[in-house]
């Protein structure tokens, strides 16, 4: 329905107001739900006030029911309820409220169920993955802690850290840890520590309770806000069987305060000792070293000589043998040249003229200086060659 209206005719107030509670009237009895953030009893009034809060946003409306009802459901303040009630506009203050008609606590049974349908969904979104989990430093500069003011669990997480490394920083926020605000509270302190450069880690730390006391620390909004920080998260939520989903989202779940600071800084009582250590095994390996280093070279100069003495032994042979293997071959070699000569001079002799002459042949030489072959060449004086001599012949 559109209302006319202008600058020129505006509409009473309370016409407004007298639209405005007719059309919420028309949305009927819903069913719903919330966490009772504030229950009021007046004396002698028969209703009951309470404001009920949404579990995961900041919001938060007056609801008016029959005080039998709220007292037959045993409601108190922080419980989970179930309530059906019709939106109710009261005009004269412009307040808008539900009226219940039945209000239903949300039973531990149920608040089961719906944790392990909110795991399960988690899961299979990737928030509990484990490849996605970051490792904590070994030395955080500065360590975050969410805990409720002045609680055991701040106690046990600072003074333990301390214990074991005395010069340890902390930047605490203190929230509540359980409750109607508690959600609110730890996602804003949480977003304060994670914008802080100086953190290095992050601890969400709470002492034991029950399951409706720890419900906070598997509030869907919690939850995807740890998931979305960029420094490690430690959870550190005191539960013996019932865990609460905040571990599986941290990137290290712890099952105490102490033990989360057993995990946040390292003893330096234990590094000292195990420098001590390292320093004492580096020593007896090097000075074994030294050791075998020296013994290896304290017999380098007996090695060196006999090494020597060795070479030059072998060299030695080696020229023997050389000089020997030469000598050898000179000597086949003159044997060979002198055979040589001898077959050589045989020829010669063999075919020399002299060879002739022993055998009583004569050379007869004409004395311009050729050998006369024929009796027309005996024309003038001439010389006889014999083998013992010669002797000058007269022409015929």
């Amino acid at each position: 329905m559109t209302v006319q209206s202008s600058p020129e005719h505006p509409l009473p107030l309370r016409s407004v107001s007298t639209m405005i509670a007719s059309w919420i009237a028309r949305l009927g009895e819903v069913w719903v739900e919330g966490q009772v953030a504030q229950l009021t009893r007046r004396p002698g009034v028969s209703t009951t006030f309470l404001t009920l809060r949404d579990t995961d946003a900041n919001i938060s409306m007056t609801v008016t029911c029959p005080r039998q009802l709220v007292d037959s459901a045993n409601v108190v303040e922080g419980a989970r309820v179930v309530l059906r009630a019709r939106p109710d506009f009261y005009a004269e203050r412009g307040a808008l409220s539900l009226r219940a008609s039945d209000i239903r606590q949300v039973g531990l049974g149920e608040l089961l169920a719906r944790l392990e349908q909110l795991r399960r969904l988690l899961s299979q979104e990737g928030l509990f993955a484990a490849d996605r989990k970051r490792a904590l430093p070994f030395w955080p500069h500065t360590i975050g802690l969410i805990t409720g003011r002045a609680s055991a669990a701040e106690h046990d997480v600072v003074e333990n850290s301390r214990r074991r490394l005395p010069g340890a920083r902390f930047r605490i926020e203190h929230a509540a840890t359980q409750g109607v605000s508690a959600v609110s509270d730890i996602v804003a302190a949480l977003r304060r520590l994670d914008a802080d450069p100086e953190v290095d880690v992050i601890v969400i730390a709470r002492g034991g309770g029950s399951v409706e006391d720890l419900l906070a620390f598997s509030n869907e909004t919690l939850l995807r806000a740890v998931f979305a920080c960029r420094t490690p998260v430690v959870s550190a939520i005191g539960h013996e069987t019932d865990v609460p989903l905040l571990d599986h989202v941290a990137d290290v779940a712890c099952s105490t305060p102490t033990a989360a600071a057993r995990r946040l800084v390292p003893d330096l009582a234990e590094e000292r000792l195990l420098i001590a250590d390292a320093r004492s095994r580096g020593r007896r390996v090097i000075v074994a070293r030294v050791e075998r280093e020296r013994a290896a070279i304290s017999d380098v100069p007996e090695r060196l000589t006999a090494a020597i003495t060795g070479r030059l032994s072998r060299g030695q042979a080696e020229v023997a043998d050389a000089r020997r293997r030469i000598e050898r071959l000179t000597q086949a070699r003159l044997i060979a040249a002198r055979t040589d000569v001898d077959h050589v001079r045989a020829r010669v002799a063999a075919l020399s003229p002299l060879a002739t002459l022993s055998r009583g042949y004569a050379v007869v030489i004409h004395a311009e200086g050729f050998a006369v072959r024929d009796p027309a060449e005996a024309d003038g004086p001439m010389t006889v060659y014999v083998e013992r001599g010669s002797f000058p012949v007269a022409p015929v």
